[in-house]
């Protein structure tokens, strides 16, 4: 299935129906006076929010979205009904912001969770309430009110507890792929992940997390080079970030200076991500160069980060750091409720 995190659409409410002219004529009743009904409420637009759903896929090809129009009212003080509300339904973790402001309406983070964004048009009253001692037979009613209508940006921000983030080929798809029962693709080559991978993490004492593999970032990446620019807003989700850095004999260059990167792609799209947890792991331990691995240890030793070097292919390292993120995990989420 296409992933898809960012779409704009339109979205329109039911006009109300109008209010009935109408006058009551029955045998031997002189002077029946008037009995127009109201009209019916125009139909609400809500968003809802379902774990059913992955992607904004729907809502790519379908961009405009219409309530049902209350119906008119009728003779005999009959009322028109009200017409049906639209309900859409998009994945947990969507953001709606109005498209012409760029103001968040609100952010459907949970189950079930719901917001009435265009409010259905007034039914018109019908001409029975406009009879008077001195005018008693009106022949008008309202008009229904227009419902609202407006232009809207849904942003899907994946709900992960730990992000995998990391420059390309850094063993990040490996890793989730060993954790979870996740499947993401796997080769020797740059940007292989397109989309976002969610992997649950099941441990033997019946707790579990949900990880994040974040598309490879470069340099650039929050002016859009590479993929990162577009998946950079999961990031913001996640309540731990684990950097994973290659410390492979074959890969060129600096181990620390990729973590000072990556942090500098973080900040210059938001200073908030720094504020996160964050934590490093040397990947590819199995091939490792022994004096970069050196190296980036004592590096976030003198930083004071805590630091794991595992291998994916061999095992090696991977209990200890599922035990310390279930850990942090746990911390982060006692925190949340205490608040």
């Amino acid at each position: 299935m296409q992933f898809v995190d960012y779409v704009k659409i339109n979205v329109k409410a039911g006009d109300g129906g109008r209010g009935c002219v109408s006058f009551r004529r029955e045998k031997n009743v002189p002077r029946g006076g008037p009995n127009g009904g109201d009209g019916g409420r125009g139909g609400h637009v809500i968003i809802m929010s379902t774990n059913k759903l992955n992607t904004l896929l729907d809502q790519r090809y379908k961009r405009e979205y219409k309530a049902e129009r209350g119906e008119h009212g009728k003779g005999k003080k009959m009322d028109g009904e009200n017409g049906e509300d639209l309900i859409i339904h998009v994945p947990v973790g969507t953001v709606i912001k109005d498209a012409v402001t760029g103001e968040t309406i609100t952010d459907l983070d949970s189950e079930g969770s719901y917001s009435l964004i265009a409010k259905g048009g007034r039914g018109g009253l019908g001409n029975a309430h406009f009879a008077t001692a001195v005018r008693r037979a009106p022949r008008f009613a309202q008009p229904g009110e227009k419902g609202e209508e407006r232009w809207l940006i849904l942003e899907l921000k994946l709900l992960a507890d730990v992000g995998l983030i990391g420059f390309p080929n850094a063993g990040k798809s490996m890793l989730i792929s060993v954790i979870s029962s996740a499947k993401p693709k796997i080769a020797d080559y740059p940007f292989t992940t397109l989309v976002p991978n969610l992997g649950v993490v099941k441990l033997s004492d019946f707790r579990s997390f949900v990880v994040a593999d974040i598309p490879g970032l470069i340099e650039g990446a929050h002016k859009g080079a590479g993929l990162g620019f577009q998946f950079l807003r999961h990031v913001e989700r996640t309540s731990i970030l684990l950097h994973l850095i290659d410390i492979s004999y074959m890969f060129e260059g600096e181990p620390a200076d990729n973590f000072e990167k990556i942090n500098r792609e973080l900040v210059l799209y938001s200073p908030l991500l720094l504020d996160k947890q964050q934590a490093v792991a040397a990947t590819k331990l199995d091939i490792a160069d022994k004096k970069k691995l050196d190296r980036l240890r004592q590096y976030c030793k003198t930083k004071g980060i805590d630091f794991f070097a595992l291998s994916a292919v061999t095992g090696q390292g991977i209990k200890k750091l599922l035990s310390y993120l279930s850990l942090k995990v746990e911390e982060k989420r006692k925190n949340r409720i205490v608040r």
